[in-house]
């Protein structure tokens, strides 16, 4: 990012103090930890009650992060910016498509083979049939101490006006949230500096005019590497989950590879979905059972090489995040907008950690958040 300061008049310049990483300077009012909690309840309320508008706000600037170096790439070939935008949005949407074409067919089919697989899944997995009826008894049990209304087996069945209702709905709020995300990401492309410059005019001081700047650097720099990566080592999986789908049998590699490329985007829960899927897919096709548990032995191994060893190394550089805060923010946030929430709340817990780093007042937030 190149952006110039103009020091105002008279203002002489002052050298940064040294950093003192053993002081962690904490607000001595208790009406600032006060002050500062009902302000962040306040932010967490908006997000919640205003989703609908924050949610694509949110991912279209994660977005933006993540095409920011290709965008000043085509800048520096004298690409207009409103086609360099247009473009990269193209280029984006026709590999979604084309991602989705490719495996709908395959997927439908999966689909279709599921009714009939569900009498080969019982037999091979009969061995659990016990545990769980035990547990469901123990909540049949627990769920009938003081019950006093109607046993919720006795509720009728669910239309199929409802249910094509539900779906429509699903299908419009989908494709709302789709439109304005495109369209945030458009205007955040054509923008682009143009709001660091404003924040950088209206700040007094030359030191704030600095430090907004290197906060903008470090989010760009920092944000998009790690996007970047994670992009890059998903693909690495997923090509890596369709060859190991192909040699065990399981065949539709592409399906197979781009279910493993999608579910990586989310920490933990997304690997931990995929064991169970490649585990199913491998009761249904496989016939000797050592052998059916293979696929989800072996996408689970290049899981644990991926996800504890060649990623956490290639991000170490960039910055370290506290596991526990990362567990805590998946579910929060995956609990707040759904499978969006936990895909972006590494970015925006990346994105705190950077900011609590820079500004002193909240260096002891940063250092928690620091793994």
């Amino acid at each position: 990012m190149t952006l110039e300061i103009v020091r105002p008049e008279g203002e002489t310049r002052s050298e940064p103090p040294p950093q003192q990483t053993a002081e962690m300077p904490l607000p001595s009012d208790a009406k600032v930890f006060f002050l500062g909690g009902l302000f962040a309840l306040a932010l967490l309320t908006m997000a919640y009650v205003a989703a609908e508008i924050v949610l694509p706000l949110v991912l279209a600037f994660t977005l933006k992060l993540l095409l920011q170096p290709v965008m000043r790439i085509l800048e520096r070939f004298r690409v207009p910016r409103a086609f360099a935008a247009l473009l990269l949005i193209l280029v984006l949407c026709g590999t979604v498509v084309g991602l989705a074409t490719a495996i709908s067919g395959t997927a439908g089919t999966w689909a279709a083979k599921l009714p009939e697989g569900v009498p080969r899944l019982e037999e091979r997995l009969s061995f659990l049939r016990a545990p769980i009826n035990s547990l469901q008894n123990f909540v049949q049990q627990i769920d009938s101490i003081g019950a006093t209304g109607a046993r919720p087996d006795t509720a009728g069945p669910i239309g199929g006006g409802a249910l094509l209702t539900t779906l429509f709905t699903s299908t419009r709020s989908f494709a709302g949230g789709l439109f304005t995300t495109v369209l945030f990401l458009y205007f955040l492309l054509v923008s682009g500096d143009t709001f660091l410059r404003r924040l950088v005019e209206i700040l007094p001081r030359f030191q704030d005019k600095r430090q907004a700047i290197e906060i903008s650097q470090q989010i760009e720099s920092d944000i998009s590497a790690y996007l970047a990566t994670i992009t890059v080592m998903n693909a690495v999986v997923g090509i890596a989950t369709a060859l190991v789908m192909w040699c065990t049998g399981v065949g539709d590699p592409v399906l197979w590879g781009t279910v493993a490329f999608l579910l990586n985007y989310v920490p933990i829960l997304g690997p931990s979905l995929g064991v169970i899927i490649f585990l199913l897919a491998g009761l249904l096709t496989i016939d000797r059972p050592l052998e059916a548990f293979l696929p989800a032995g072996l996408y689970l191994g290049i899981h644990l090489v991926e996800g504890e060893t060649i990623t956490p190394l290639l991000l170490a550089r960039r910055f370290t995040l506290n596991p526990v805060v990362v567990i805590l923010a998946l579910v929060f946030w995956f609990w707040m907008w759904g499978i969006p929430g936990a895909i972006l709340s590494v970015p925006m817990l990346a994105v705190t950690k950077i900011v609590c780093d820079r500004v002193r007042p909240l260096a002891a937030l940063g250092h928690f958040l620091q793994g």
